[in-house]
Protein backbone atom coordinates (compact mmCIF):
# COMPACT_ATOMS: atom_id res chain seq x y z
CA UNK A 1 0.00 0.00 0.00
CA UNK A 2 1.60 3.45 -0.80
CA UNK A 3 2.03 5.83 1.71
CA UNK A 4 -0.49 8.52 2.61
CA UNK A 5 0.97 12.06 2.63
CA UNK A 6 -1.09 14.87 4.43
CA UNK A 7 -2.76 17.59 2.40
CA UNK A 8 -1.31 19.73 -0.05
CA UNK A 9 -2.83 22.53 2.05
CA UNK A 10 -0.58 21.44 4.80
CA UNK A 11 2.71 20.83 3.09
CA UNK A 12 2.14 24.03 1.71
CA UNK A 13 2.03 25.48 5.65
CA UNK A 14 4.86 23.95 6.21
CA UNK A 15 7.32 24.32 3.98
CA UNK A 16 6.49 28.30 4.07
CA UNK A 17 6.06 29.01 7.30
CA UNK A 18 8.94 26.91 8.69
CA UNK A 19 11.49 29.45 8.10
CA UNK A 20 11.01 32.96 8.24
CA UNK A 21 12.81 35.45 5.54
CA UNK A 22 15.40 35.74 7.82
CA UNK A 23 16.07 31.99 7.72
CA UNK A 24 15.22 31.60 11.48
CA UNK A 25 13.17 29.90 13.19
CA UNK A 26 9.49 31.94 13.49
CA UNK A 27 8.70 32.77 17.27
CA UNK A 28 5.40 31.59 17.40
CA UNK A 29 4.20 28.33 19.07
CA UNK A 30 4.93 25.37 16.90
CA UNK A 31 2.35 24.35 14.20
CA UNK A 32 1.91 20.47 13.78
CA UNK A 33 0.39 18.47 11.03
CA UNK A 34 -3.12 18.87 10.07
CA UNK A 35 -3.21 22.53 12.72
CA UNK A 36 -5.60 24.31 9.85
CA UNK A 37 -7.99 21.46 10.58
CA UNK A 38 -10.57 21.35 13.82
CA UNK A 39 -10.56 18.21 15.72
CA UNK A 40 -13.86 16.53 14.92
CA UNK A 41 -13.56 16.14 11.16
CA UNK A 42 -16.24 15.26 8.25
CA UNK A 43 -15.97 12.56 5.51
CA UNK A 44 -15.06 15.44 2.78
CA UNK A 45 -12.55 17.04 5.55
CA UNK A 46 -10.73 13.79 6.22
CA UNK A 47 -10.50 12.94 2.82
CA UNK A 48 -8.74 16.58 2.27
CA UNK A 49 -6.41 16.42 5.36
CA UNK A 50 -5.23 12.42 3.66
CA UNK A 51 -5.32 13.80 0.22
CA UNK A 52 -7.67 11.20 -0.90
CA UNK A 53 -11.02 11.20 -2.86
CA UNK A 54 -14.11 10.62 -0.25
CA UNK A 55 -14.98 7.46 -2.08
CA UNK A 56 -12.07 5.83 -1.29
CA UNK A 57 -11.76 7.20 2.22
CA UNK A 58 -15.15 5.70 2.61
CA UNK A 59 -14.66 2.73 1.50
CA UNK A 60 -11.31 2.60 3.67
CA UNK A 61 -14.06 2.87 6.37
CA UNK A 62 -16.19 -0.08 5.57
CA UNK A 63 -13.33 -2.21 5.00
CA UNK A 64 -12.17 -1.27 8.88
CA UNK A 65 -8.59 0.29 7.49
CA UNK A 66 -8.74 3.76 9.02
CA UNK A 67 -10.30 4.91 12.47
CA UNK A 68 -13.43 6.33 12.20
CA UNK A 69 -16.14 6.86 14.55
CA UNK A 70 -19.85 6.37 13.16
CA UNK A 71 -23.25 8.22 15.40
CA UNK A 72 -25.32 5.49 16.44
CA UNK A 73 -27.94 4.81 14.38
CA UNK A 74 -26.91 6.89 11.36
CA UNK A 75 -24.73 6.80 8.47
CA UNK A 76 -22.33 9.72 9.40
CA UNK A 77 -19.04 9.53 9.96
CA UNK A 78 -16.77 11.64 11.75
CA UNK A 79 -12.32 11.18 11.75
CA UNK A 80 -10.79 12.77 14.82
CA UNK A 81 -7.86 14.92 13.43
CA UNK A 82 -5.23 13.19 15.77
CA UNK A 83 -6.35 9.77 15.07
CA UNK A 84 -5.75 10.61 11.76
CA UNK A 85 -2.44 11.90 11.74
CA UNK A 86 -1.23 9.36 14.20
CA UNK A 87 -2.85 6.32 11.51
CA UNK A 88 -0.93 7.75 9.02
CA UNK A 89 2.11 7.75 11.06
CA UNK A 90 2.07 4.51 11.81
CA UNK A 91 1.59 3.22 8.01
CA UNK A 92 4.68 1.47 6.40
CA UNK A 93 6.58 2.74 4.38
CA UNK A 94 9.06 5.90 3.84
CA UNK A 95 8.49 8.94 5.85
CA UNK A 96 9.83 11.64 3.87
CA UNK A 97 8.61 14.53 6.13
CA UNK A 98 10.33 17.50 6.48
CA UNK A 99 10.65 16.61 10.52
CA UNK A 100 11.64 12.81 9.57
CA UNK A 101 14.71 13.93 7.33
CA UNK A 102 15.68 16.73 10.15
CA UNK A 103 16.22 13.62 12.44
CA UNK A 104 17.91 11.30 9.85
CA UNK A 105 20.53 13.97 9.14
CA UNK A 106 20.84 14.86 12.77
CA UNK A 107 21.38 10.93 13.62
CA UNK A 108 23.81 10.62 10.44
CA UNK A 109 25.90 13.68 11.77
CA UNK A 110 26.05 12.47 15.35
CA UNK A 111 27.41 9.25 13.97
CA UNK A 112 29.92 10.77 12.32
CA UNK A 113 31.41 12.40 15.12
Amino acid sequence: MPRLALSRRYDAAMTTGAVGASGAQPSGPQRGPGDDFPQVLTTAMAAELLSVHVEYLRRMVREGRIPAHRFPQGREIRFLRDELIQWVADQPGHDRSPSAERAAADEHAAAGD
